[in-house]
This record gives structure tokens, sequence and C-alpha cells, in this order.
């Protein structure tokens, strides 16, 4: 019997087997939002002023307003100035974006009194290369960084206090964690607290819970900082959450009213995949949400898509989407925690391919969440970078001279900070009379990979212990007093240099870091200052040759030797 299949090429047979066609595409659909950032049902930039108020918003009278369109009206859009900007032709603000000859400062005047509809219009005619090009401008801080998750599969305390501080030796500013069982919240987050100042003095963590634990483990002092307060572009999704723009901002002011660094989350997607997009392209309803986050006064956002990169991966330019929606983070002078954090791809040069646009122009954050542990470990559903990307990333780095934020670290000193860290979560948990951590726990964090290393702990007691924790009313300063009466005086003074950061204030102001010396470096006193070829932040000096050192590199003047 003869086959009626059509016979394929032996190229193609090799091609369906690659990863990338593993990955999910679609269609666009318009009218469901299913497109990145070019729909004909996006809304024409227009604003009209009276009396000093916006009463009309891209099309919209006053009177039809959505929440969204009230709020954005009343707090994110400079009135005296939204008549005038809006009605600079788009492709003069999208070529001041780009020119070196034109000032940040002097593209804030203008982009602060633009509409949704009208910074749509502006990104739309820029392409990924002029996106990039923008972006080393207007990000807010002159230095860019990078943050982490640490997490564990098993929710293990000791796991994430060793990752913590591999992570935060590595280089990460921030290290954020999540659980599996909520319950545990309080030690996995006293753990990666600890760990992190073992790694390096002034890493700021946080735990990323549902928003009434998380504000309490903050206003305690057992975390830095916040993110995950996720704001979205309809009206009819932020409904089904139960909330509003005013009570996300409410929420924000509680947070900075205790010290407590915070910025928004959104992304492209996100309104499409819960179904209520409303007819408008991913691209402007981000833009909806990166103006909320400016009108509630948060210091930054975390976008880029985040949990939702699948959607916008998906369509057709929508990476190109995502890198436009951090670039307008950026135009409106927030702090960028710019994504490349869930995994997209099967396909290892998407994945790359999909972090340039923020690795080569740099970002606040070019990750908002790189995976310091194993994927199979990443609690936030894994990242689209973890532990076994550290060595290309590095090399990346030193390939093209940019910063990453990361750096090399010899064996010698992962395998002393993590065994230290291990120690001094051991010796703290027994001050405060916590489920014990063993030895053979210390031992198994100190050489560990993932989860599967460690001998099972006893989760009862945990959870009993983490209990405990709220119950005794256990905070910032009752670790460093233990961390002092156990040993550990250096890990004790570095995390009580935290603490007094959030009483001075200074972790408030756009894109807030600590550099190893507990300075805050942000967009106040770390100004971008860049305006063409030759200035702003370069890659030089002792950080270019700390990041020239990978783990093999061999000697210029003895080639049977390695120096890295």
């Amino acid at each position: 019997m003869t086959s009626t299949k059509p016979r394929t090429s032996t190229r193609t047979e090799v091609l369906e087997s690659r990863p990338v066609n593993l990955d999910g595409f679609v269609e666009e659909w318009p009218e469901k939002g299913l497109v990145a950032m070019e729909s004909d049902f996006d809304p024409a930039p227009s604003v009209r002023v009276e009396d000093g108020r916006i009463v009309e918003l891209d099309g919209r009278a006053r009177a039809d307003f959505d929440f969204m369109d009230t709020f954005i009206a009343n707090h994110a859009i400079d009135v005296a100035s939204a008549e005038a900007c809006t009605a600079i032709p788009s492709v003069e603000i999208a070529r001041m974006l780009i020119d070196p000859g034109v000032s940040r400062s002097e593209v804030l005047a203008v982009t602060r009194g633009l509409t949704p509809a009208k910074v749509l219009d502006v990104v739309k005619l820029m392409n990924v290369v002029e996106i990039m090009q923008a972006m080393q401008k207007m990000r807010a801080r002159r230095t860019p960084a990078n943050q982490a998750h640490s997490t564990s599969a098993r929710d293990n305390p000791v796991q994430v206090a060793a990752d913590a501080a591999e992570g935060a030796l590595r280089g990460f500013a921030e290290l954020e964690t999540t659980l599996g069982v909520v319950r545990y919240a309080p030690l996995v987050a006293i753990a990666l607290q600890v760990g992190a100042q073992v790694g390096r003095g002034g890493v700021l963590t946080q735990c990323a819970l549902e928003e009434a634990t998380e504000l309490e483990l903050g206003m305690r002092g057992i975390t830095a900082y916040a993110e995950t307060i996720s704001i979205y572009g309809t009206e009819s999704v932020f409904v089904d959450g139960d909330d509003t723009p005013w009570s996300k901002a409410f929420l924000a002011s509680a947070y900075a009213s205790r010290g407590i660094k915070m910025r928004f989350t959104s992304g492209t997607g996100s309104e499409v995949q819960m179904g209520n997009a409303e007819g408008r392209s991913m691209l402007y309803l981000e833009i909806r949400c990166i103006l909320m986050a400016k009108g509630a006064g948060v210091q930054g956002l975390q976008n880029g898509s985040i949990s939702c990169i699948g959607v916008p991966g998906a369509v057709p330019g929508g990476i190109r989407a995502v890198a436009a929606e951090n670039l307008v983070a950026s135009m409106v002078d927030l702090e960028c925690a710019s994504g490349n954090d869930q995994s997209f791809s099967h396909s290892s040069m998407r994945r790359t391919a999909r972090m340039m646009p923020q690795l080569l122009p740099g970002t606040d954050f070019v990750c908002s969440g790189y995976s310091a542990v194993p994927n199979a470990d990443n609690m936030f559903a894994g990242s689209n970078f973890d532990t076994e990307d550290y060595d290309d990333w590095n090399t990346i780095q030193r390939d093209l001279q940019v910063d990453g934020g990361l750096r090399h670290v010899r064996e010698a000193e992962i395998l002393q900070a993590r065994n230290k860290a291990a120690r001094a979560l051991q010796a703290l948990f027994a001050h405060l009379d916590l489920p014990p951590i063993t030895d053979e726990e210390v031992e198994a964090a100190t050489y560990a990979n993932s989860s599967n290393d460690y001998p099972l702990r006893d989760v009862l007691s945990d959870l009993k212990g983490a209990q405990s924790v709220m119950e005794r009313g256990i905070t910032g300063l009752d670790l460093v007093k233990g961390l002092e009466t156990t040993g550990f005086p250096d890990v004790a003074q570095s995390l009580l240099n935290v603490l007094r950061q959030r009483v001075s204030g200074d972790l408030l102001q756009t894109s807030a870091v600590l550099t190893a010396d507990f300075t805050p470096l942000s967009a106040i006193n770390d100004v971008n200052d860049y305006a063409g070829p030759g200035t702003g932040y370069r890659l030089s000096g002792e950080r270019w040759e700390e990041l020239k050192k990978l783990r093999h590199v061999t000697s210029a003047t003895n080639p049977e030797t390695e120096v890295g």
C-alpha cells in the first residue's frame, strides 16, 4: 500500500526537531487584544484641559472615563503642559529620545505631559535598536544592576540562605523569594536576609506573598523591599482582583511610610491572558499601567511582561513591545526592573535575544528575576536564566564589554560564603529557639546544587517555628542581636546598616540600591548622564578588570596556566 503522506526533506526534519519549534506561536487577534503594539482598536491621542482639569483623554470625555482614565488624568499627567506636549508631533518626540544632544531632563519635561495613546504613538515609530538607544539615556540610575530569585522547591530555609549568599557574592543587588507553602514565609524570609548579608553587605531582600503578610514582614524589618504589587490596564481586570488604582496607591503608601522600598508589577499580555483586554493592544494597556504607577508615586515598576511573557512572545513583534514597555517606564522617570524573568522559550537563542534589549543599553535591573537557583527550585515558575547560565552571562559581559550586574567568583569564595550563611542561620535559629539546623544540613548547603542535595527537614516543626516568629513579634533587630550574640558580628552589623537605611528614607529614592559600603546609590546621587559617545556609564577601571575574569582564561605569558 503506497503512503499518501508528502515526503519532506531531511533538512526540514532537522529543523522541525529544533527546540524553537516547541515554542507556542499564534496569529494576531486584535479584537481580543492579542496583538503586541499596533492595533486599529487603540485610541488616537488627544487631550483637552478646562479650568486646570483634564476633561478629555484619548478620545474619551470625562463623563465616559473608566477609573483608569480618571486616575491617570488626575494624578499621572502634568496638566499644565498636557495640551502642548501632546501636540508635539510624535516623530519629534521619538527623535528627542534617541538624540544624544537632547538631555534626559529635556525629554522628561515632555513625557510628563503625554497621554497613554500619545506615548504609544511615539514608541510605535521606534525599532528595537532605537528603543535601546533611548533606554541607554532614559534609565534613571547611571549604574545598571541585577536582581535574582532565591527559592526552594521544598521551602528549605538552609538552601535559601546558602543560595542567597552565593547570589549576593556573584553580584545581585536585590534578591527575592517566594514559597510553595506560604506559612513557611517567616523562616525563608529570615534565611534570605541573613544569607544575602553574608554574601555582600547591603543586598536588599524581599519575600513575595499575599500582601498583608508581605507588608507585615517588611514592617518588622525582616524584608527590605517589595515589588509584587500587581496593577492592570483595564478596569474589568482590576475589578476581578478586588482592587482599584486607589487601593494599590494606598498600599504603596503603607510600605513607604515604614521606609520600605517598593515598586509595582505589570506587563504586556496580562489583560489578554486574563480575558479582559477590552480590545486594546498589549502595549497600550501596559502604558496605562506605567502611568498609573507614576501617578501613585511609587519608585518604579517591575515590567517586561514578567509572568505573562508567553503571550507577547507568541505574537509578531511581541519582544519588541516588551522592550518598548521597559523604555516607557524609564521615559516617565520610574525605576525599571526589566523582566527577563519567567522562562518563555525552549530555544537558547531566543532566550538570549530576549534579554539583549535590556542587557546592551543597561536598565536599573537587567533582570527582575534571574534564577539564583536551578529552575527546578524556582517557585516563581522558572526563569529565563538560572544557575547553569552564570558562565554564559559572564562571558557575554566580557565579549561585549557590557555590565549585566554579575561577576565570576572563585570556587573557594563561594564555598566559604555558603558555609558561613548556613552556620549563621544555624546559630540564629538556635538562639531564637526555632527548629534546629543540623551539621549535616550545613555540610550539604556548602556543596549543594539543588533542594535534592539536602536532608529532608521536619515540615511540621518548621511550620510551628514559622508561626512562632509571627506570634512572638520577632523583628529585624532581634535578628541583629541574635547574630551578634552567636558569633557573627559582621553579618549583624551589615543587617543593622540595612535597617538604618530604612529609617533614613534614602531607599525610597528612585532606583535606590546599596553599595558594598552601604552608600545608597539612586537616581539622586547616581544620575544617568548619558549624552552620546564617551559619556554616561562606561564599563572601565576596576569593574572592567573584574569582568575580564572568567572560569577559564589562559595566561598570555604562560599558556600552560589559567588565570581565571
